[in-house]
């Protein structure tokens, strides 16, 4: 090889190089820039909404009712994804392990993402560290109700009743529904068989059927069973008397014990790590749909659900304060960790 060859060679290494060395910076410099463009331009394709129980429970019906408003203002549709399963924890952890880019988000409850720590020893995810909050929904008082096939028609003679039955059976599907239970049984000095459930909708029909005695549930499950008369409502788990019911009493009146209240909520959260202005924007289109007529009529009028939209600070602080309350209300009921 001449030396006029070499010193080709070495040039035509050296371009070589620094090619690859300048597309590196343009790979990197386009890396850099997708976060903030992504966020510009979000949404442009439909975003997925988990949530983690059955269609037809209440949390459902939050969901549903608020994507479809939500929609409206992001300009892409929010589909609907239902996992029950695990006291909620299928759907959240599957939340927790999505991409962080906006498209995935769960419609968390006091379950998910406040009780799961106080119940169970192996939860799938950190409710503090793998969610983002975005924004408080709605919070809506329990009922307890029974089947019309038992005989007692107050909440006073369901706990005298029970003091002579070793027979008696309650359901659940959801951590407030249980512990709500276990609370009122605890503080009644009671005792039932607990029948655990993977779908609020299938406990629902098994306390119609009588294969259950007694079914604690938000009023978007038993609101319609409770109008029909397929189920006898006997007291609310709010401190408060519902304005969907005024004349079924608290527990706190119908027991006569004092400090019990038990209520479900929900919220919504992405995985940690969504963009700001992702957060941000998800933020606004649930303030934008809690004000519609539509929403307040579904959830509020109809279901006795409180709206109450929030900041994403606001949800992490709520979120740690009900995960004490809960270890506390578990600890009352006597619930051992499963």
């Amino acid at each position: 090889m001449t030396g006029a060859e070499a010193k080709a060679r070495m040039s035509g290494g050296r371009a070589w190089v620094g090619s690859l060395v300048l597309a590196g910076i343009l790979a990197l410099g386009a890396l850099a820039q997708s976060g903030p463009a992504a966020a510009q331009n979000y949404p442009n394709r439909p975003i997925r909404v988990i949530v983690p129980f059955a269609a037809g429970s209440a949390t459902d019906i939050v969901a549903r009712a608020f994507g479809d408003r939500m929609s409206q203002t992001l300009g892409q549709s929010l589909v609907i994804e239902n996992r029950p399963g695990a006291n909620g924890m299928i759907g959240a952890s599957a939340v927790a392990k999505a991409d962080a880019d906006g498209y995935t988000i769960l419609i968390g409850t006091n379950s998910t993402n406040a009780a799961a720590p106080a119940l169970f020893n192996n939860v799938p995810f950190d409710m503090h560290r793998d969610f983002q909050p975005v924004s408080f929904l709605c919070s809506v008082p329990l009922i307890v109700a029974v089947s019309n096939e038992v005989p007692a028609k107050t909440l006073a003679e369901l706990i005298a009743l029970a003091k002579t039955r070793t027979d008696l059976t309650f359901a659940s599907a959801s951590a407030s529904q249980r512990v709500s239970t276990e609370m009122l049984l605890a503080m009644t000095g009671i005792k039932m068989t607990h029948v655990p459930y993977r779908q609020g909708p299938a406990a629902m029909q098994d306390l119609i059927a009588n294969r259950v005695t007694l079914f604690t549930a938000d009023l978007g499950v038993m609101l319609p069973q409770v109008r029909a008369n397929t189920v006898r409502a006997l007291a609310v788990t709010s401190t408060t008397r519902s304005p969907q019911f005024p004349d079924l009493p608290t527990v706190d009146e119908a027991a006569g014990v004092k400090g019990y209240e038990l209520i479900a909520w929900f919220a919504m959260f992405t995985p940690t790590g969504v963009p700001a202005e992702v957060v941000t924007k998800l933020n606004a289109a649930v303030r934008a749909a809690a004000t519609a007529p539509e929403l307040q009529n579904a959830l509020s009028t109809s279901l006795g659900m409180q709206i109450a939209p929030s900041t994403p600070e606001e949800l992490a602080e709520r979120v740690r304060v009900e995960a004490v309350k809960w270890m506390e209300a578990a600890a009352v009921a006597g619930i051992e960790k499963q």
